[in-house]
C-alpha cells in the first residue's frame, strides 16, 4: 500500500478574476474548490494513474470534514487524525494573476496527536511506500519528518528535507531553488544542479529528483545514472500541483517497472500534464505528454 502524509492539508479555492483591481470589489470569472496539500495531490494523481493510496495527516473543523468528503467522493481513501480545535486551512489561489496564492495557517497540532500519527506509521509493513510531503503547521517541530523514522519519498524544503537524509530516503524531490537554498547558490540550468544533487546523495539520499519548472528536471539515481529532460511543450494553465504530480508519476513508474529511466520520464510527463491542465492530470493526459517526451 502507498501512504501519503500531509501534515497541513487544505481546501484550495482556485479562482480567476478578470481585470483584478486592488481596493475594489472583484468578481470571479471561474472558481473551483479542491482538496489540497502536497500529499493529497500525490494521492490524487496516483488514483488517476490507477494506484490506490491512503492519505494520512491531520484535519480540523468544517474544512477538515470537507477535505475528507471530497477525497472520498474522488475514490481516495483517507485516515486523517481529527483535531478538536481550529480548522484546516483554506488556500486562495488567484489563477489569473501569475499564480498568486494566499495560504492559511492551519490548526495547532499537539504532541499527543503527533504521537497518534507515529503509531499509525509504525504499523507500516515491508513493501509499503510512504510519501512525506509539504509544510508542517507552526506548532510542530522541524524535526518531525526525521522523528517519524519510516521514510521512502520526501518532498519538503531545506531543514525538513535535510533532517531525513541520515535515514537514507529512497527519493527526495527538491526544486532547483530549494536545492540552491540548501547550498547557498543560484541554480538555473540542469547541468548546474547535478553536483549539488550528488552532495545530497553523499548526505544519505538514494535518489535525487530535481524539478525545474520551465527548465525541465534532473534525476541523479543511486546506481550512478543521471537523466535530464527539458520541460514538455505545452501551454501552462495551472502550475499548482505540478511538482506533486511529478512525485506521483515517478512513484507510479518505479512501481510499474523498477526502472529509473522510465520512472523519471513518467514523473516529467505527470508534472507537465498537470501544468497543462485545469486540474491535476488524468491518466490520458499523462500518457499523451509521456509520448511527447519520448518522441512517440
Amino acid at each position: 500500500m502507498i501512504y501519503t502524509v500531509t501534515f497541513n492539508p487544505s481546501l484550495d479555492y482556485i479562482v480567476s478574476v478578470d481585470d483584478f483591481k486592488l481596493g475594489l470589489t472583484n468578481r470571479t470569472s471561474s472558481e473551483l474548490i479542491l482538496p489540497g496539500g502536497k500529499g493529497t495531490n500525490v494521492s490524487t494523481v496516483l488514483k488517476n494513474l490507477g494506484l490506490e493510496s491512503t492519505a494520512l495527516g491531520f484535519v480540523a473543523g468544517f474544512t477538515g470534514n470537507e477535505i475528507v468528503k471530497r477525497l472520498n467522493d474522488m475514490g481516495i481513501k483517507s485516515d486523517f487524525i481529527s483535531i478538536e480545535n481550529g480548522i484546516s486551512r483554506i488556500n486562495l489561489k488567484l489563477k489569473s494573476i501569475d499564480g498568486t496564492e494566499i495560504n492559511g495557517a492551519g490548526p495547532d497540532i499537539s504532541e499527543e496527536k503527533v504521537n497518534e500519527l507515529r503509531d499509525k506509521l509504525n504499523q507500516l509493513k515491508e513493501g509499503d511506500v510512504l510519501v512525506l510531503a509539504g509544510s508542517i503547521p507552526s506548532s510542530m517541530s522541524d524535526n518531525i519528518y526525521r522523528d517519524i523514522g519510516v521514510m521512502i519519498v520526501v518532498d519538503a524544503t531545506k531543514d525538513l528535507l535535510l533532517n531525513v537524509l541520515e535515514y537514507h530516503p529512497f527519493l527526495i524531490k527538491p526544486n532547483n531553488h530549494e536545492l540552491g537554498e540548501i547550498f547557498d547558490v543560484k541554480l538555473t540550468t540542469r547541468e548546474e544542479v547535478i553536483p549539488y544533487g550528488r552532495k545530497l546523495q553523499e548526505k544519505g539520499a538514494r535518489n535525487v529528483l530535481v524539478s525545474m519548472a520551465g527548465e525541465g528536471a534532473v534525476l541523479i539515481a543511486e546506481d550512478g545514472q543521471v537523466f535530464d529532460a527539458p520541460a514538455p511543450k505545452g501551454k501552462l494553465i495551472n502550475g499548482v500541483g505540478a511538482g506533486d504530480s511529478m512525485v506521483a508519476g515517478f512513484v507510479a513508474g518505479w512501481i510499474e517497472k523498477q526502472d529509473y529511466e522510465y520512472a523519471f520520464h513518467m514523473g516529467v510527463a505527470s508534472g507537465g500534464a498537470s501544468a497543462f491542465s485545469e486540474n491535476l492530470a488524468t491518466k490520458e493526459e499523462i500518457i499523451n505528454v509521456y509520448n511527447q517526451v519520448m518522441g512517440k
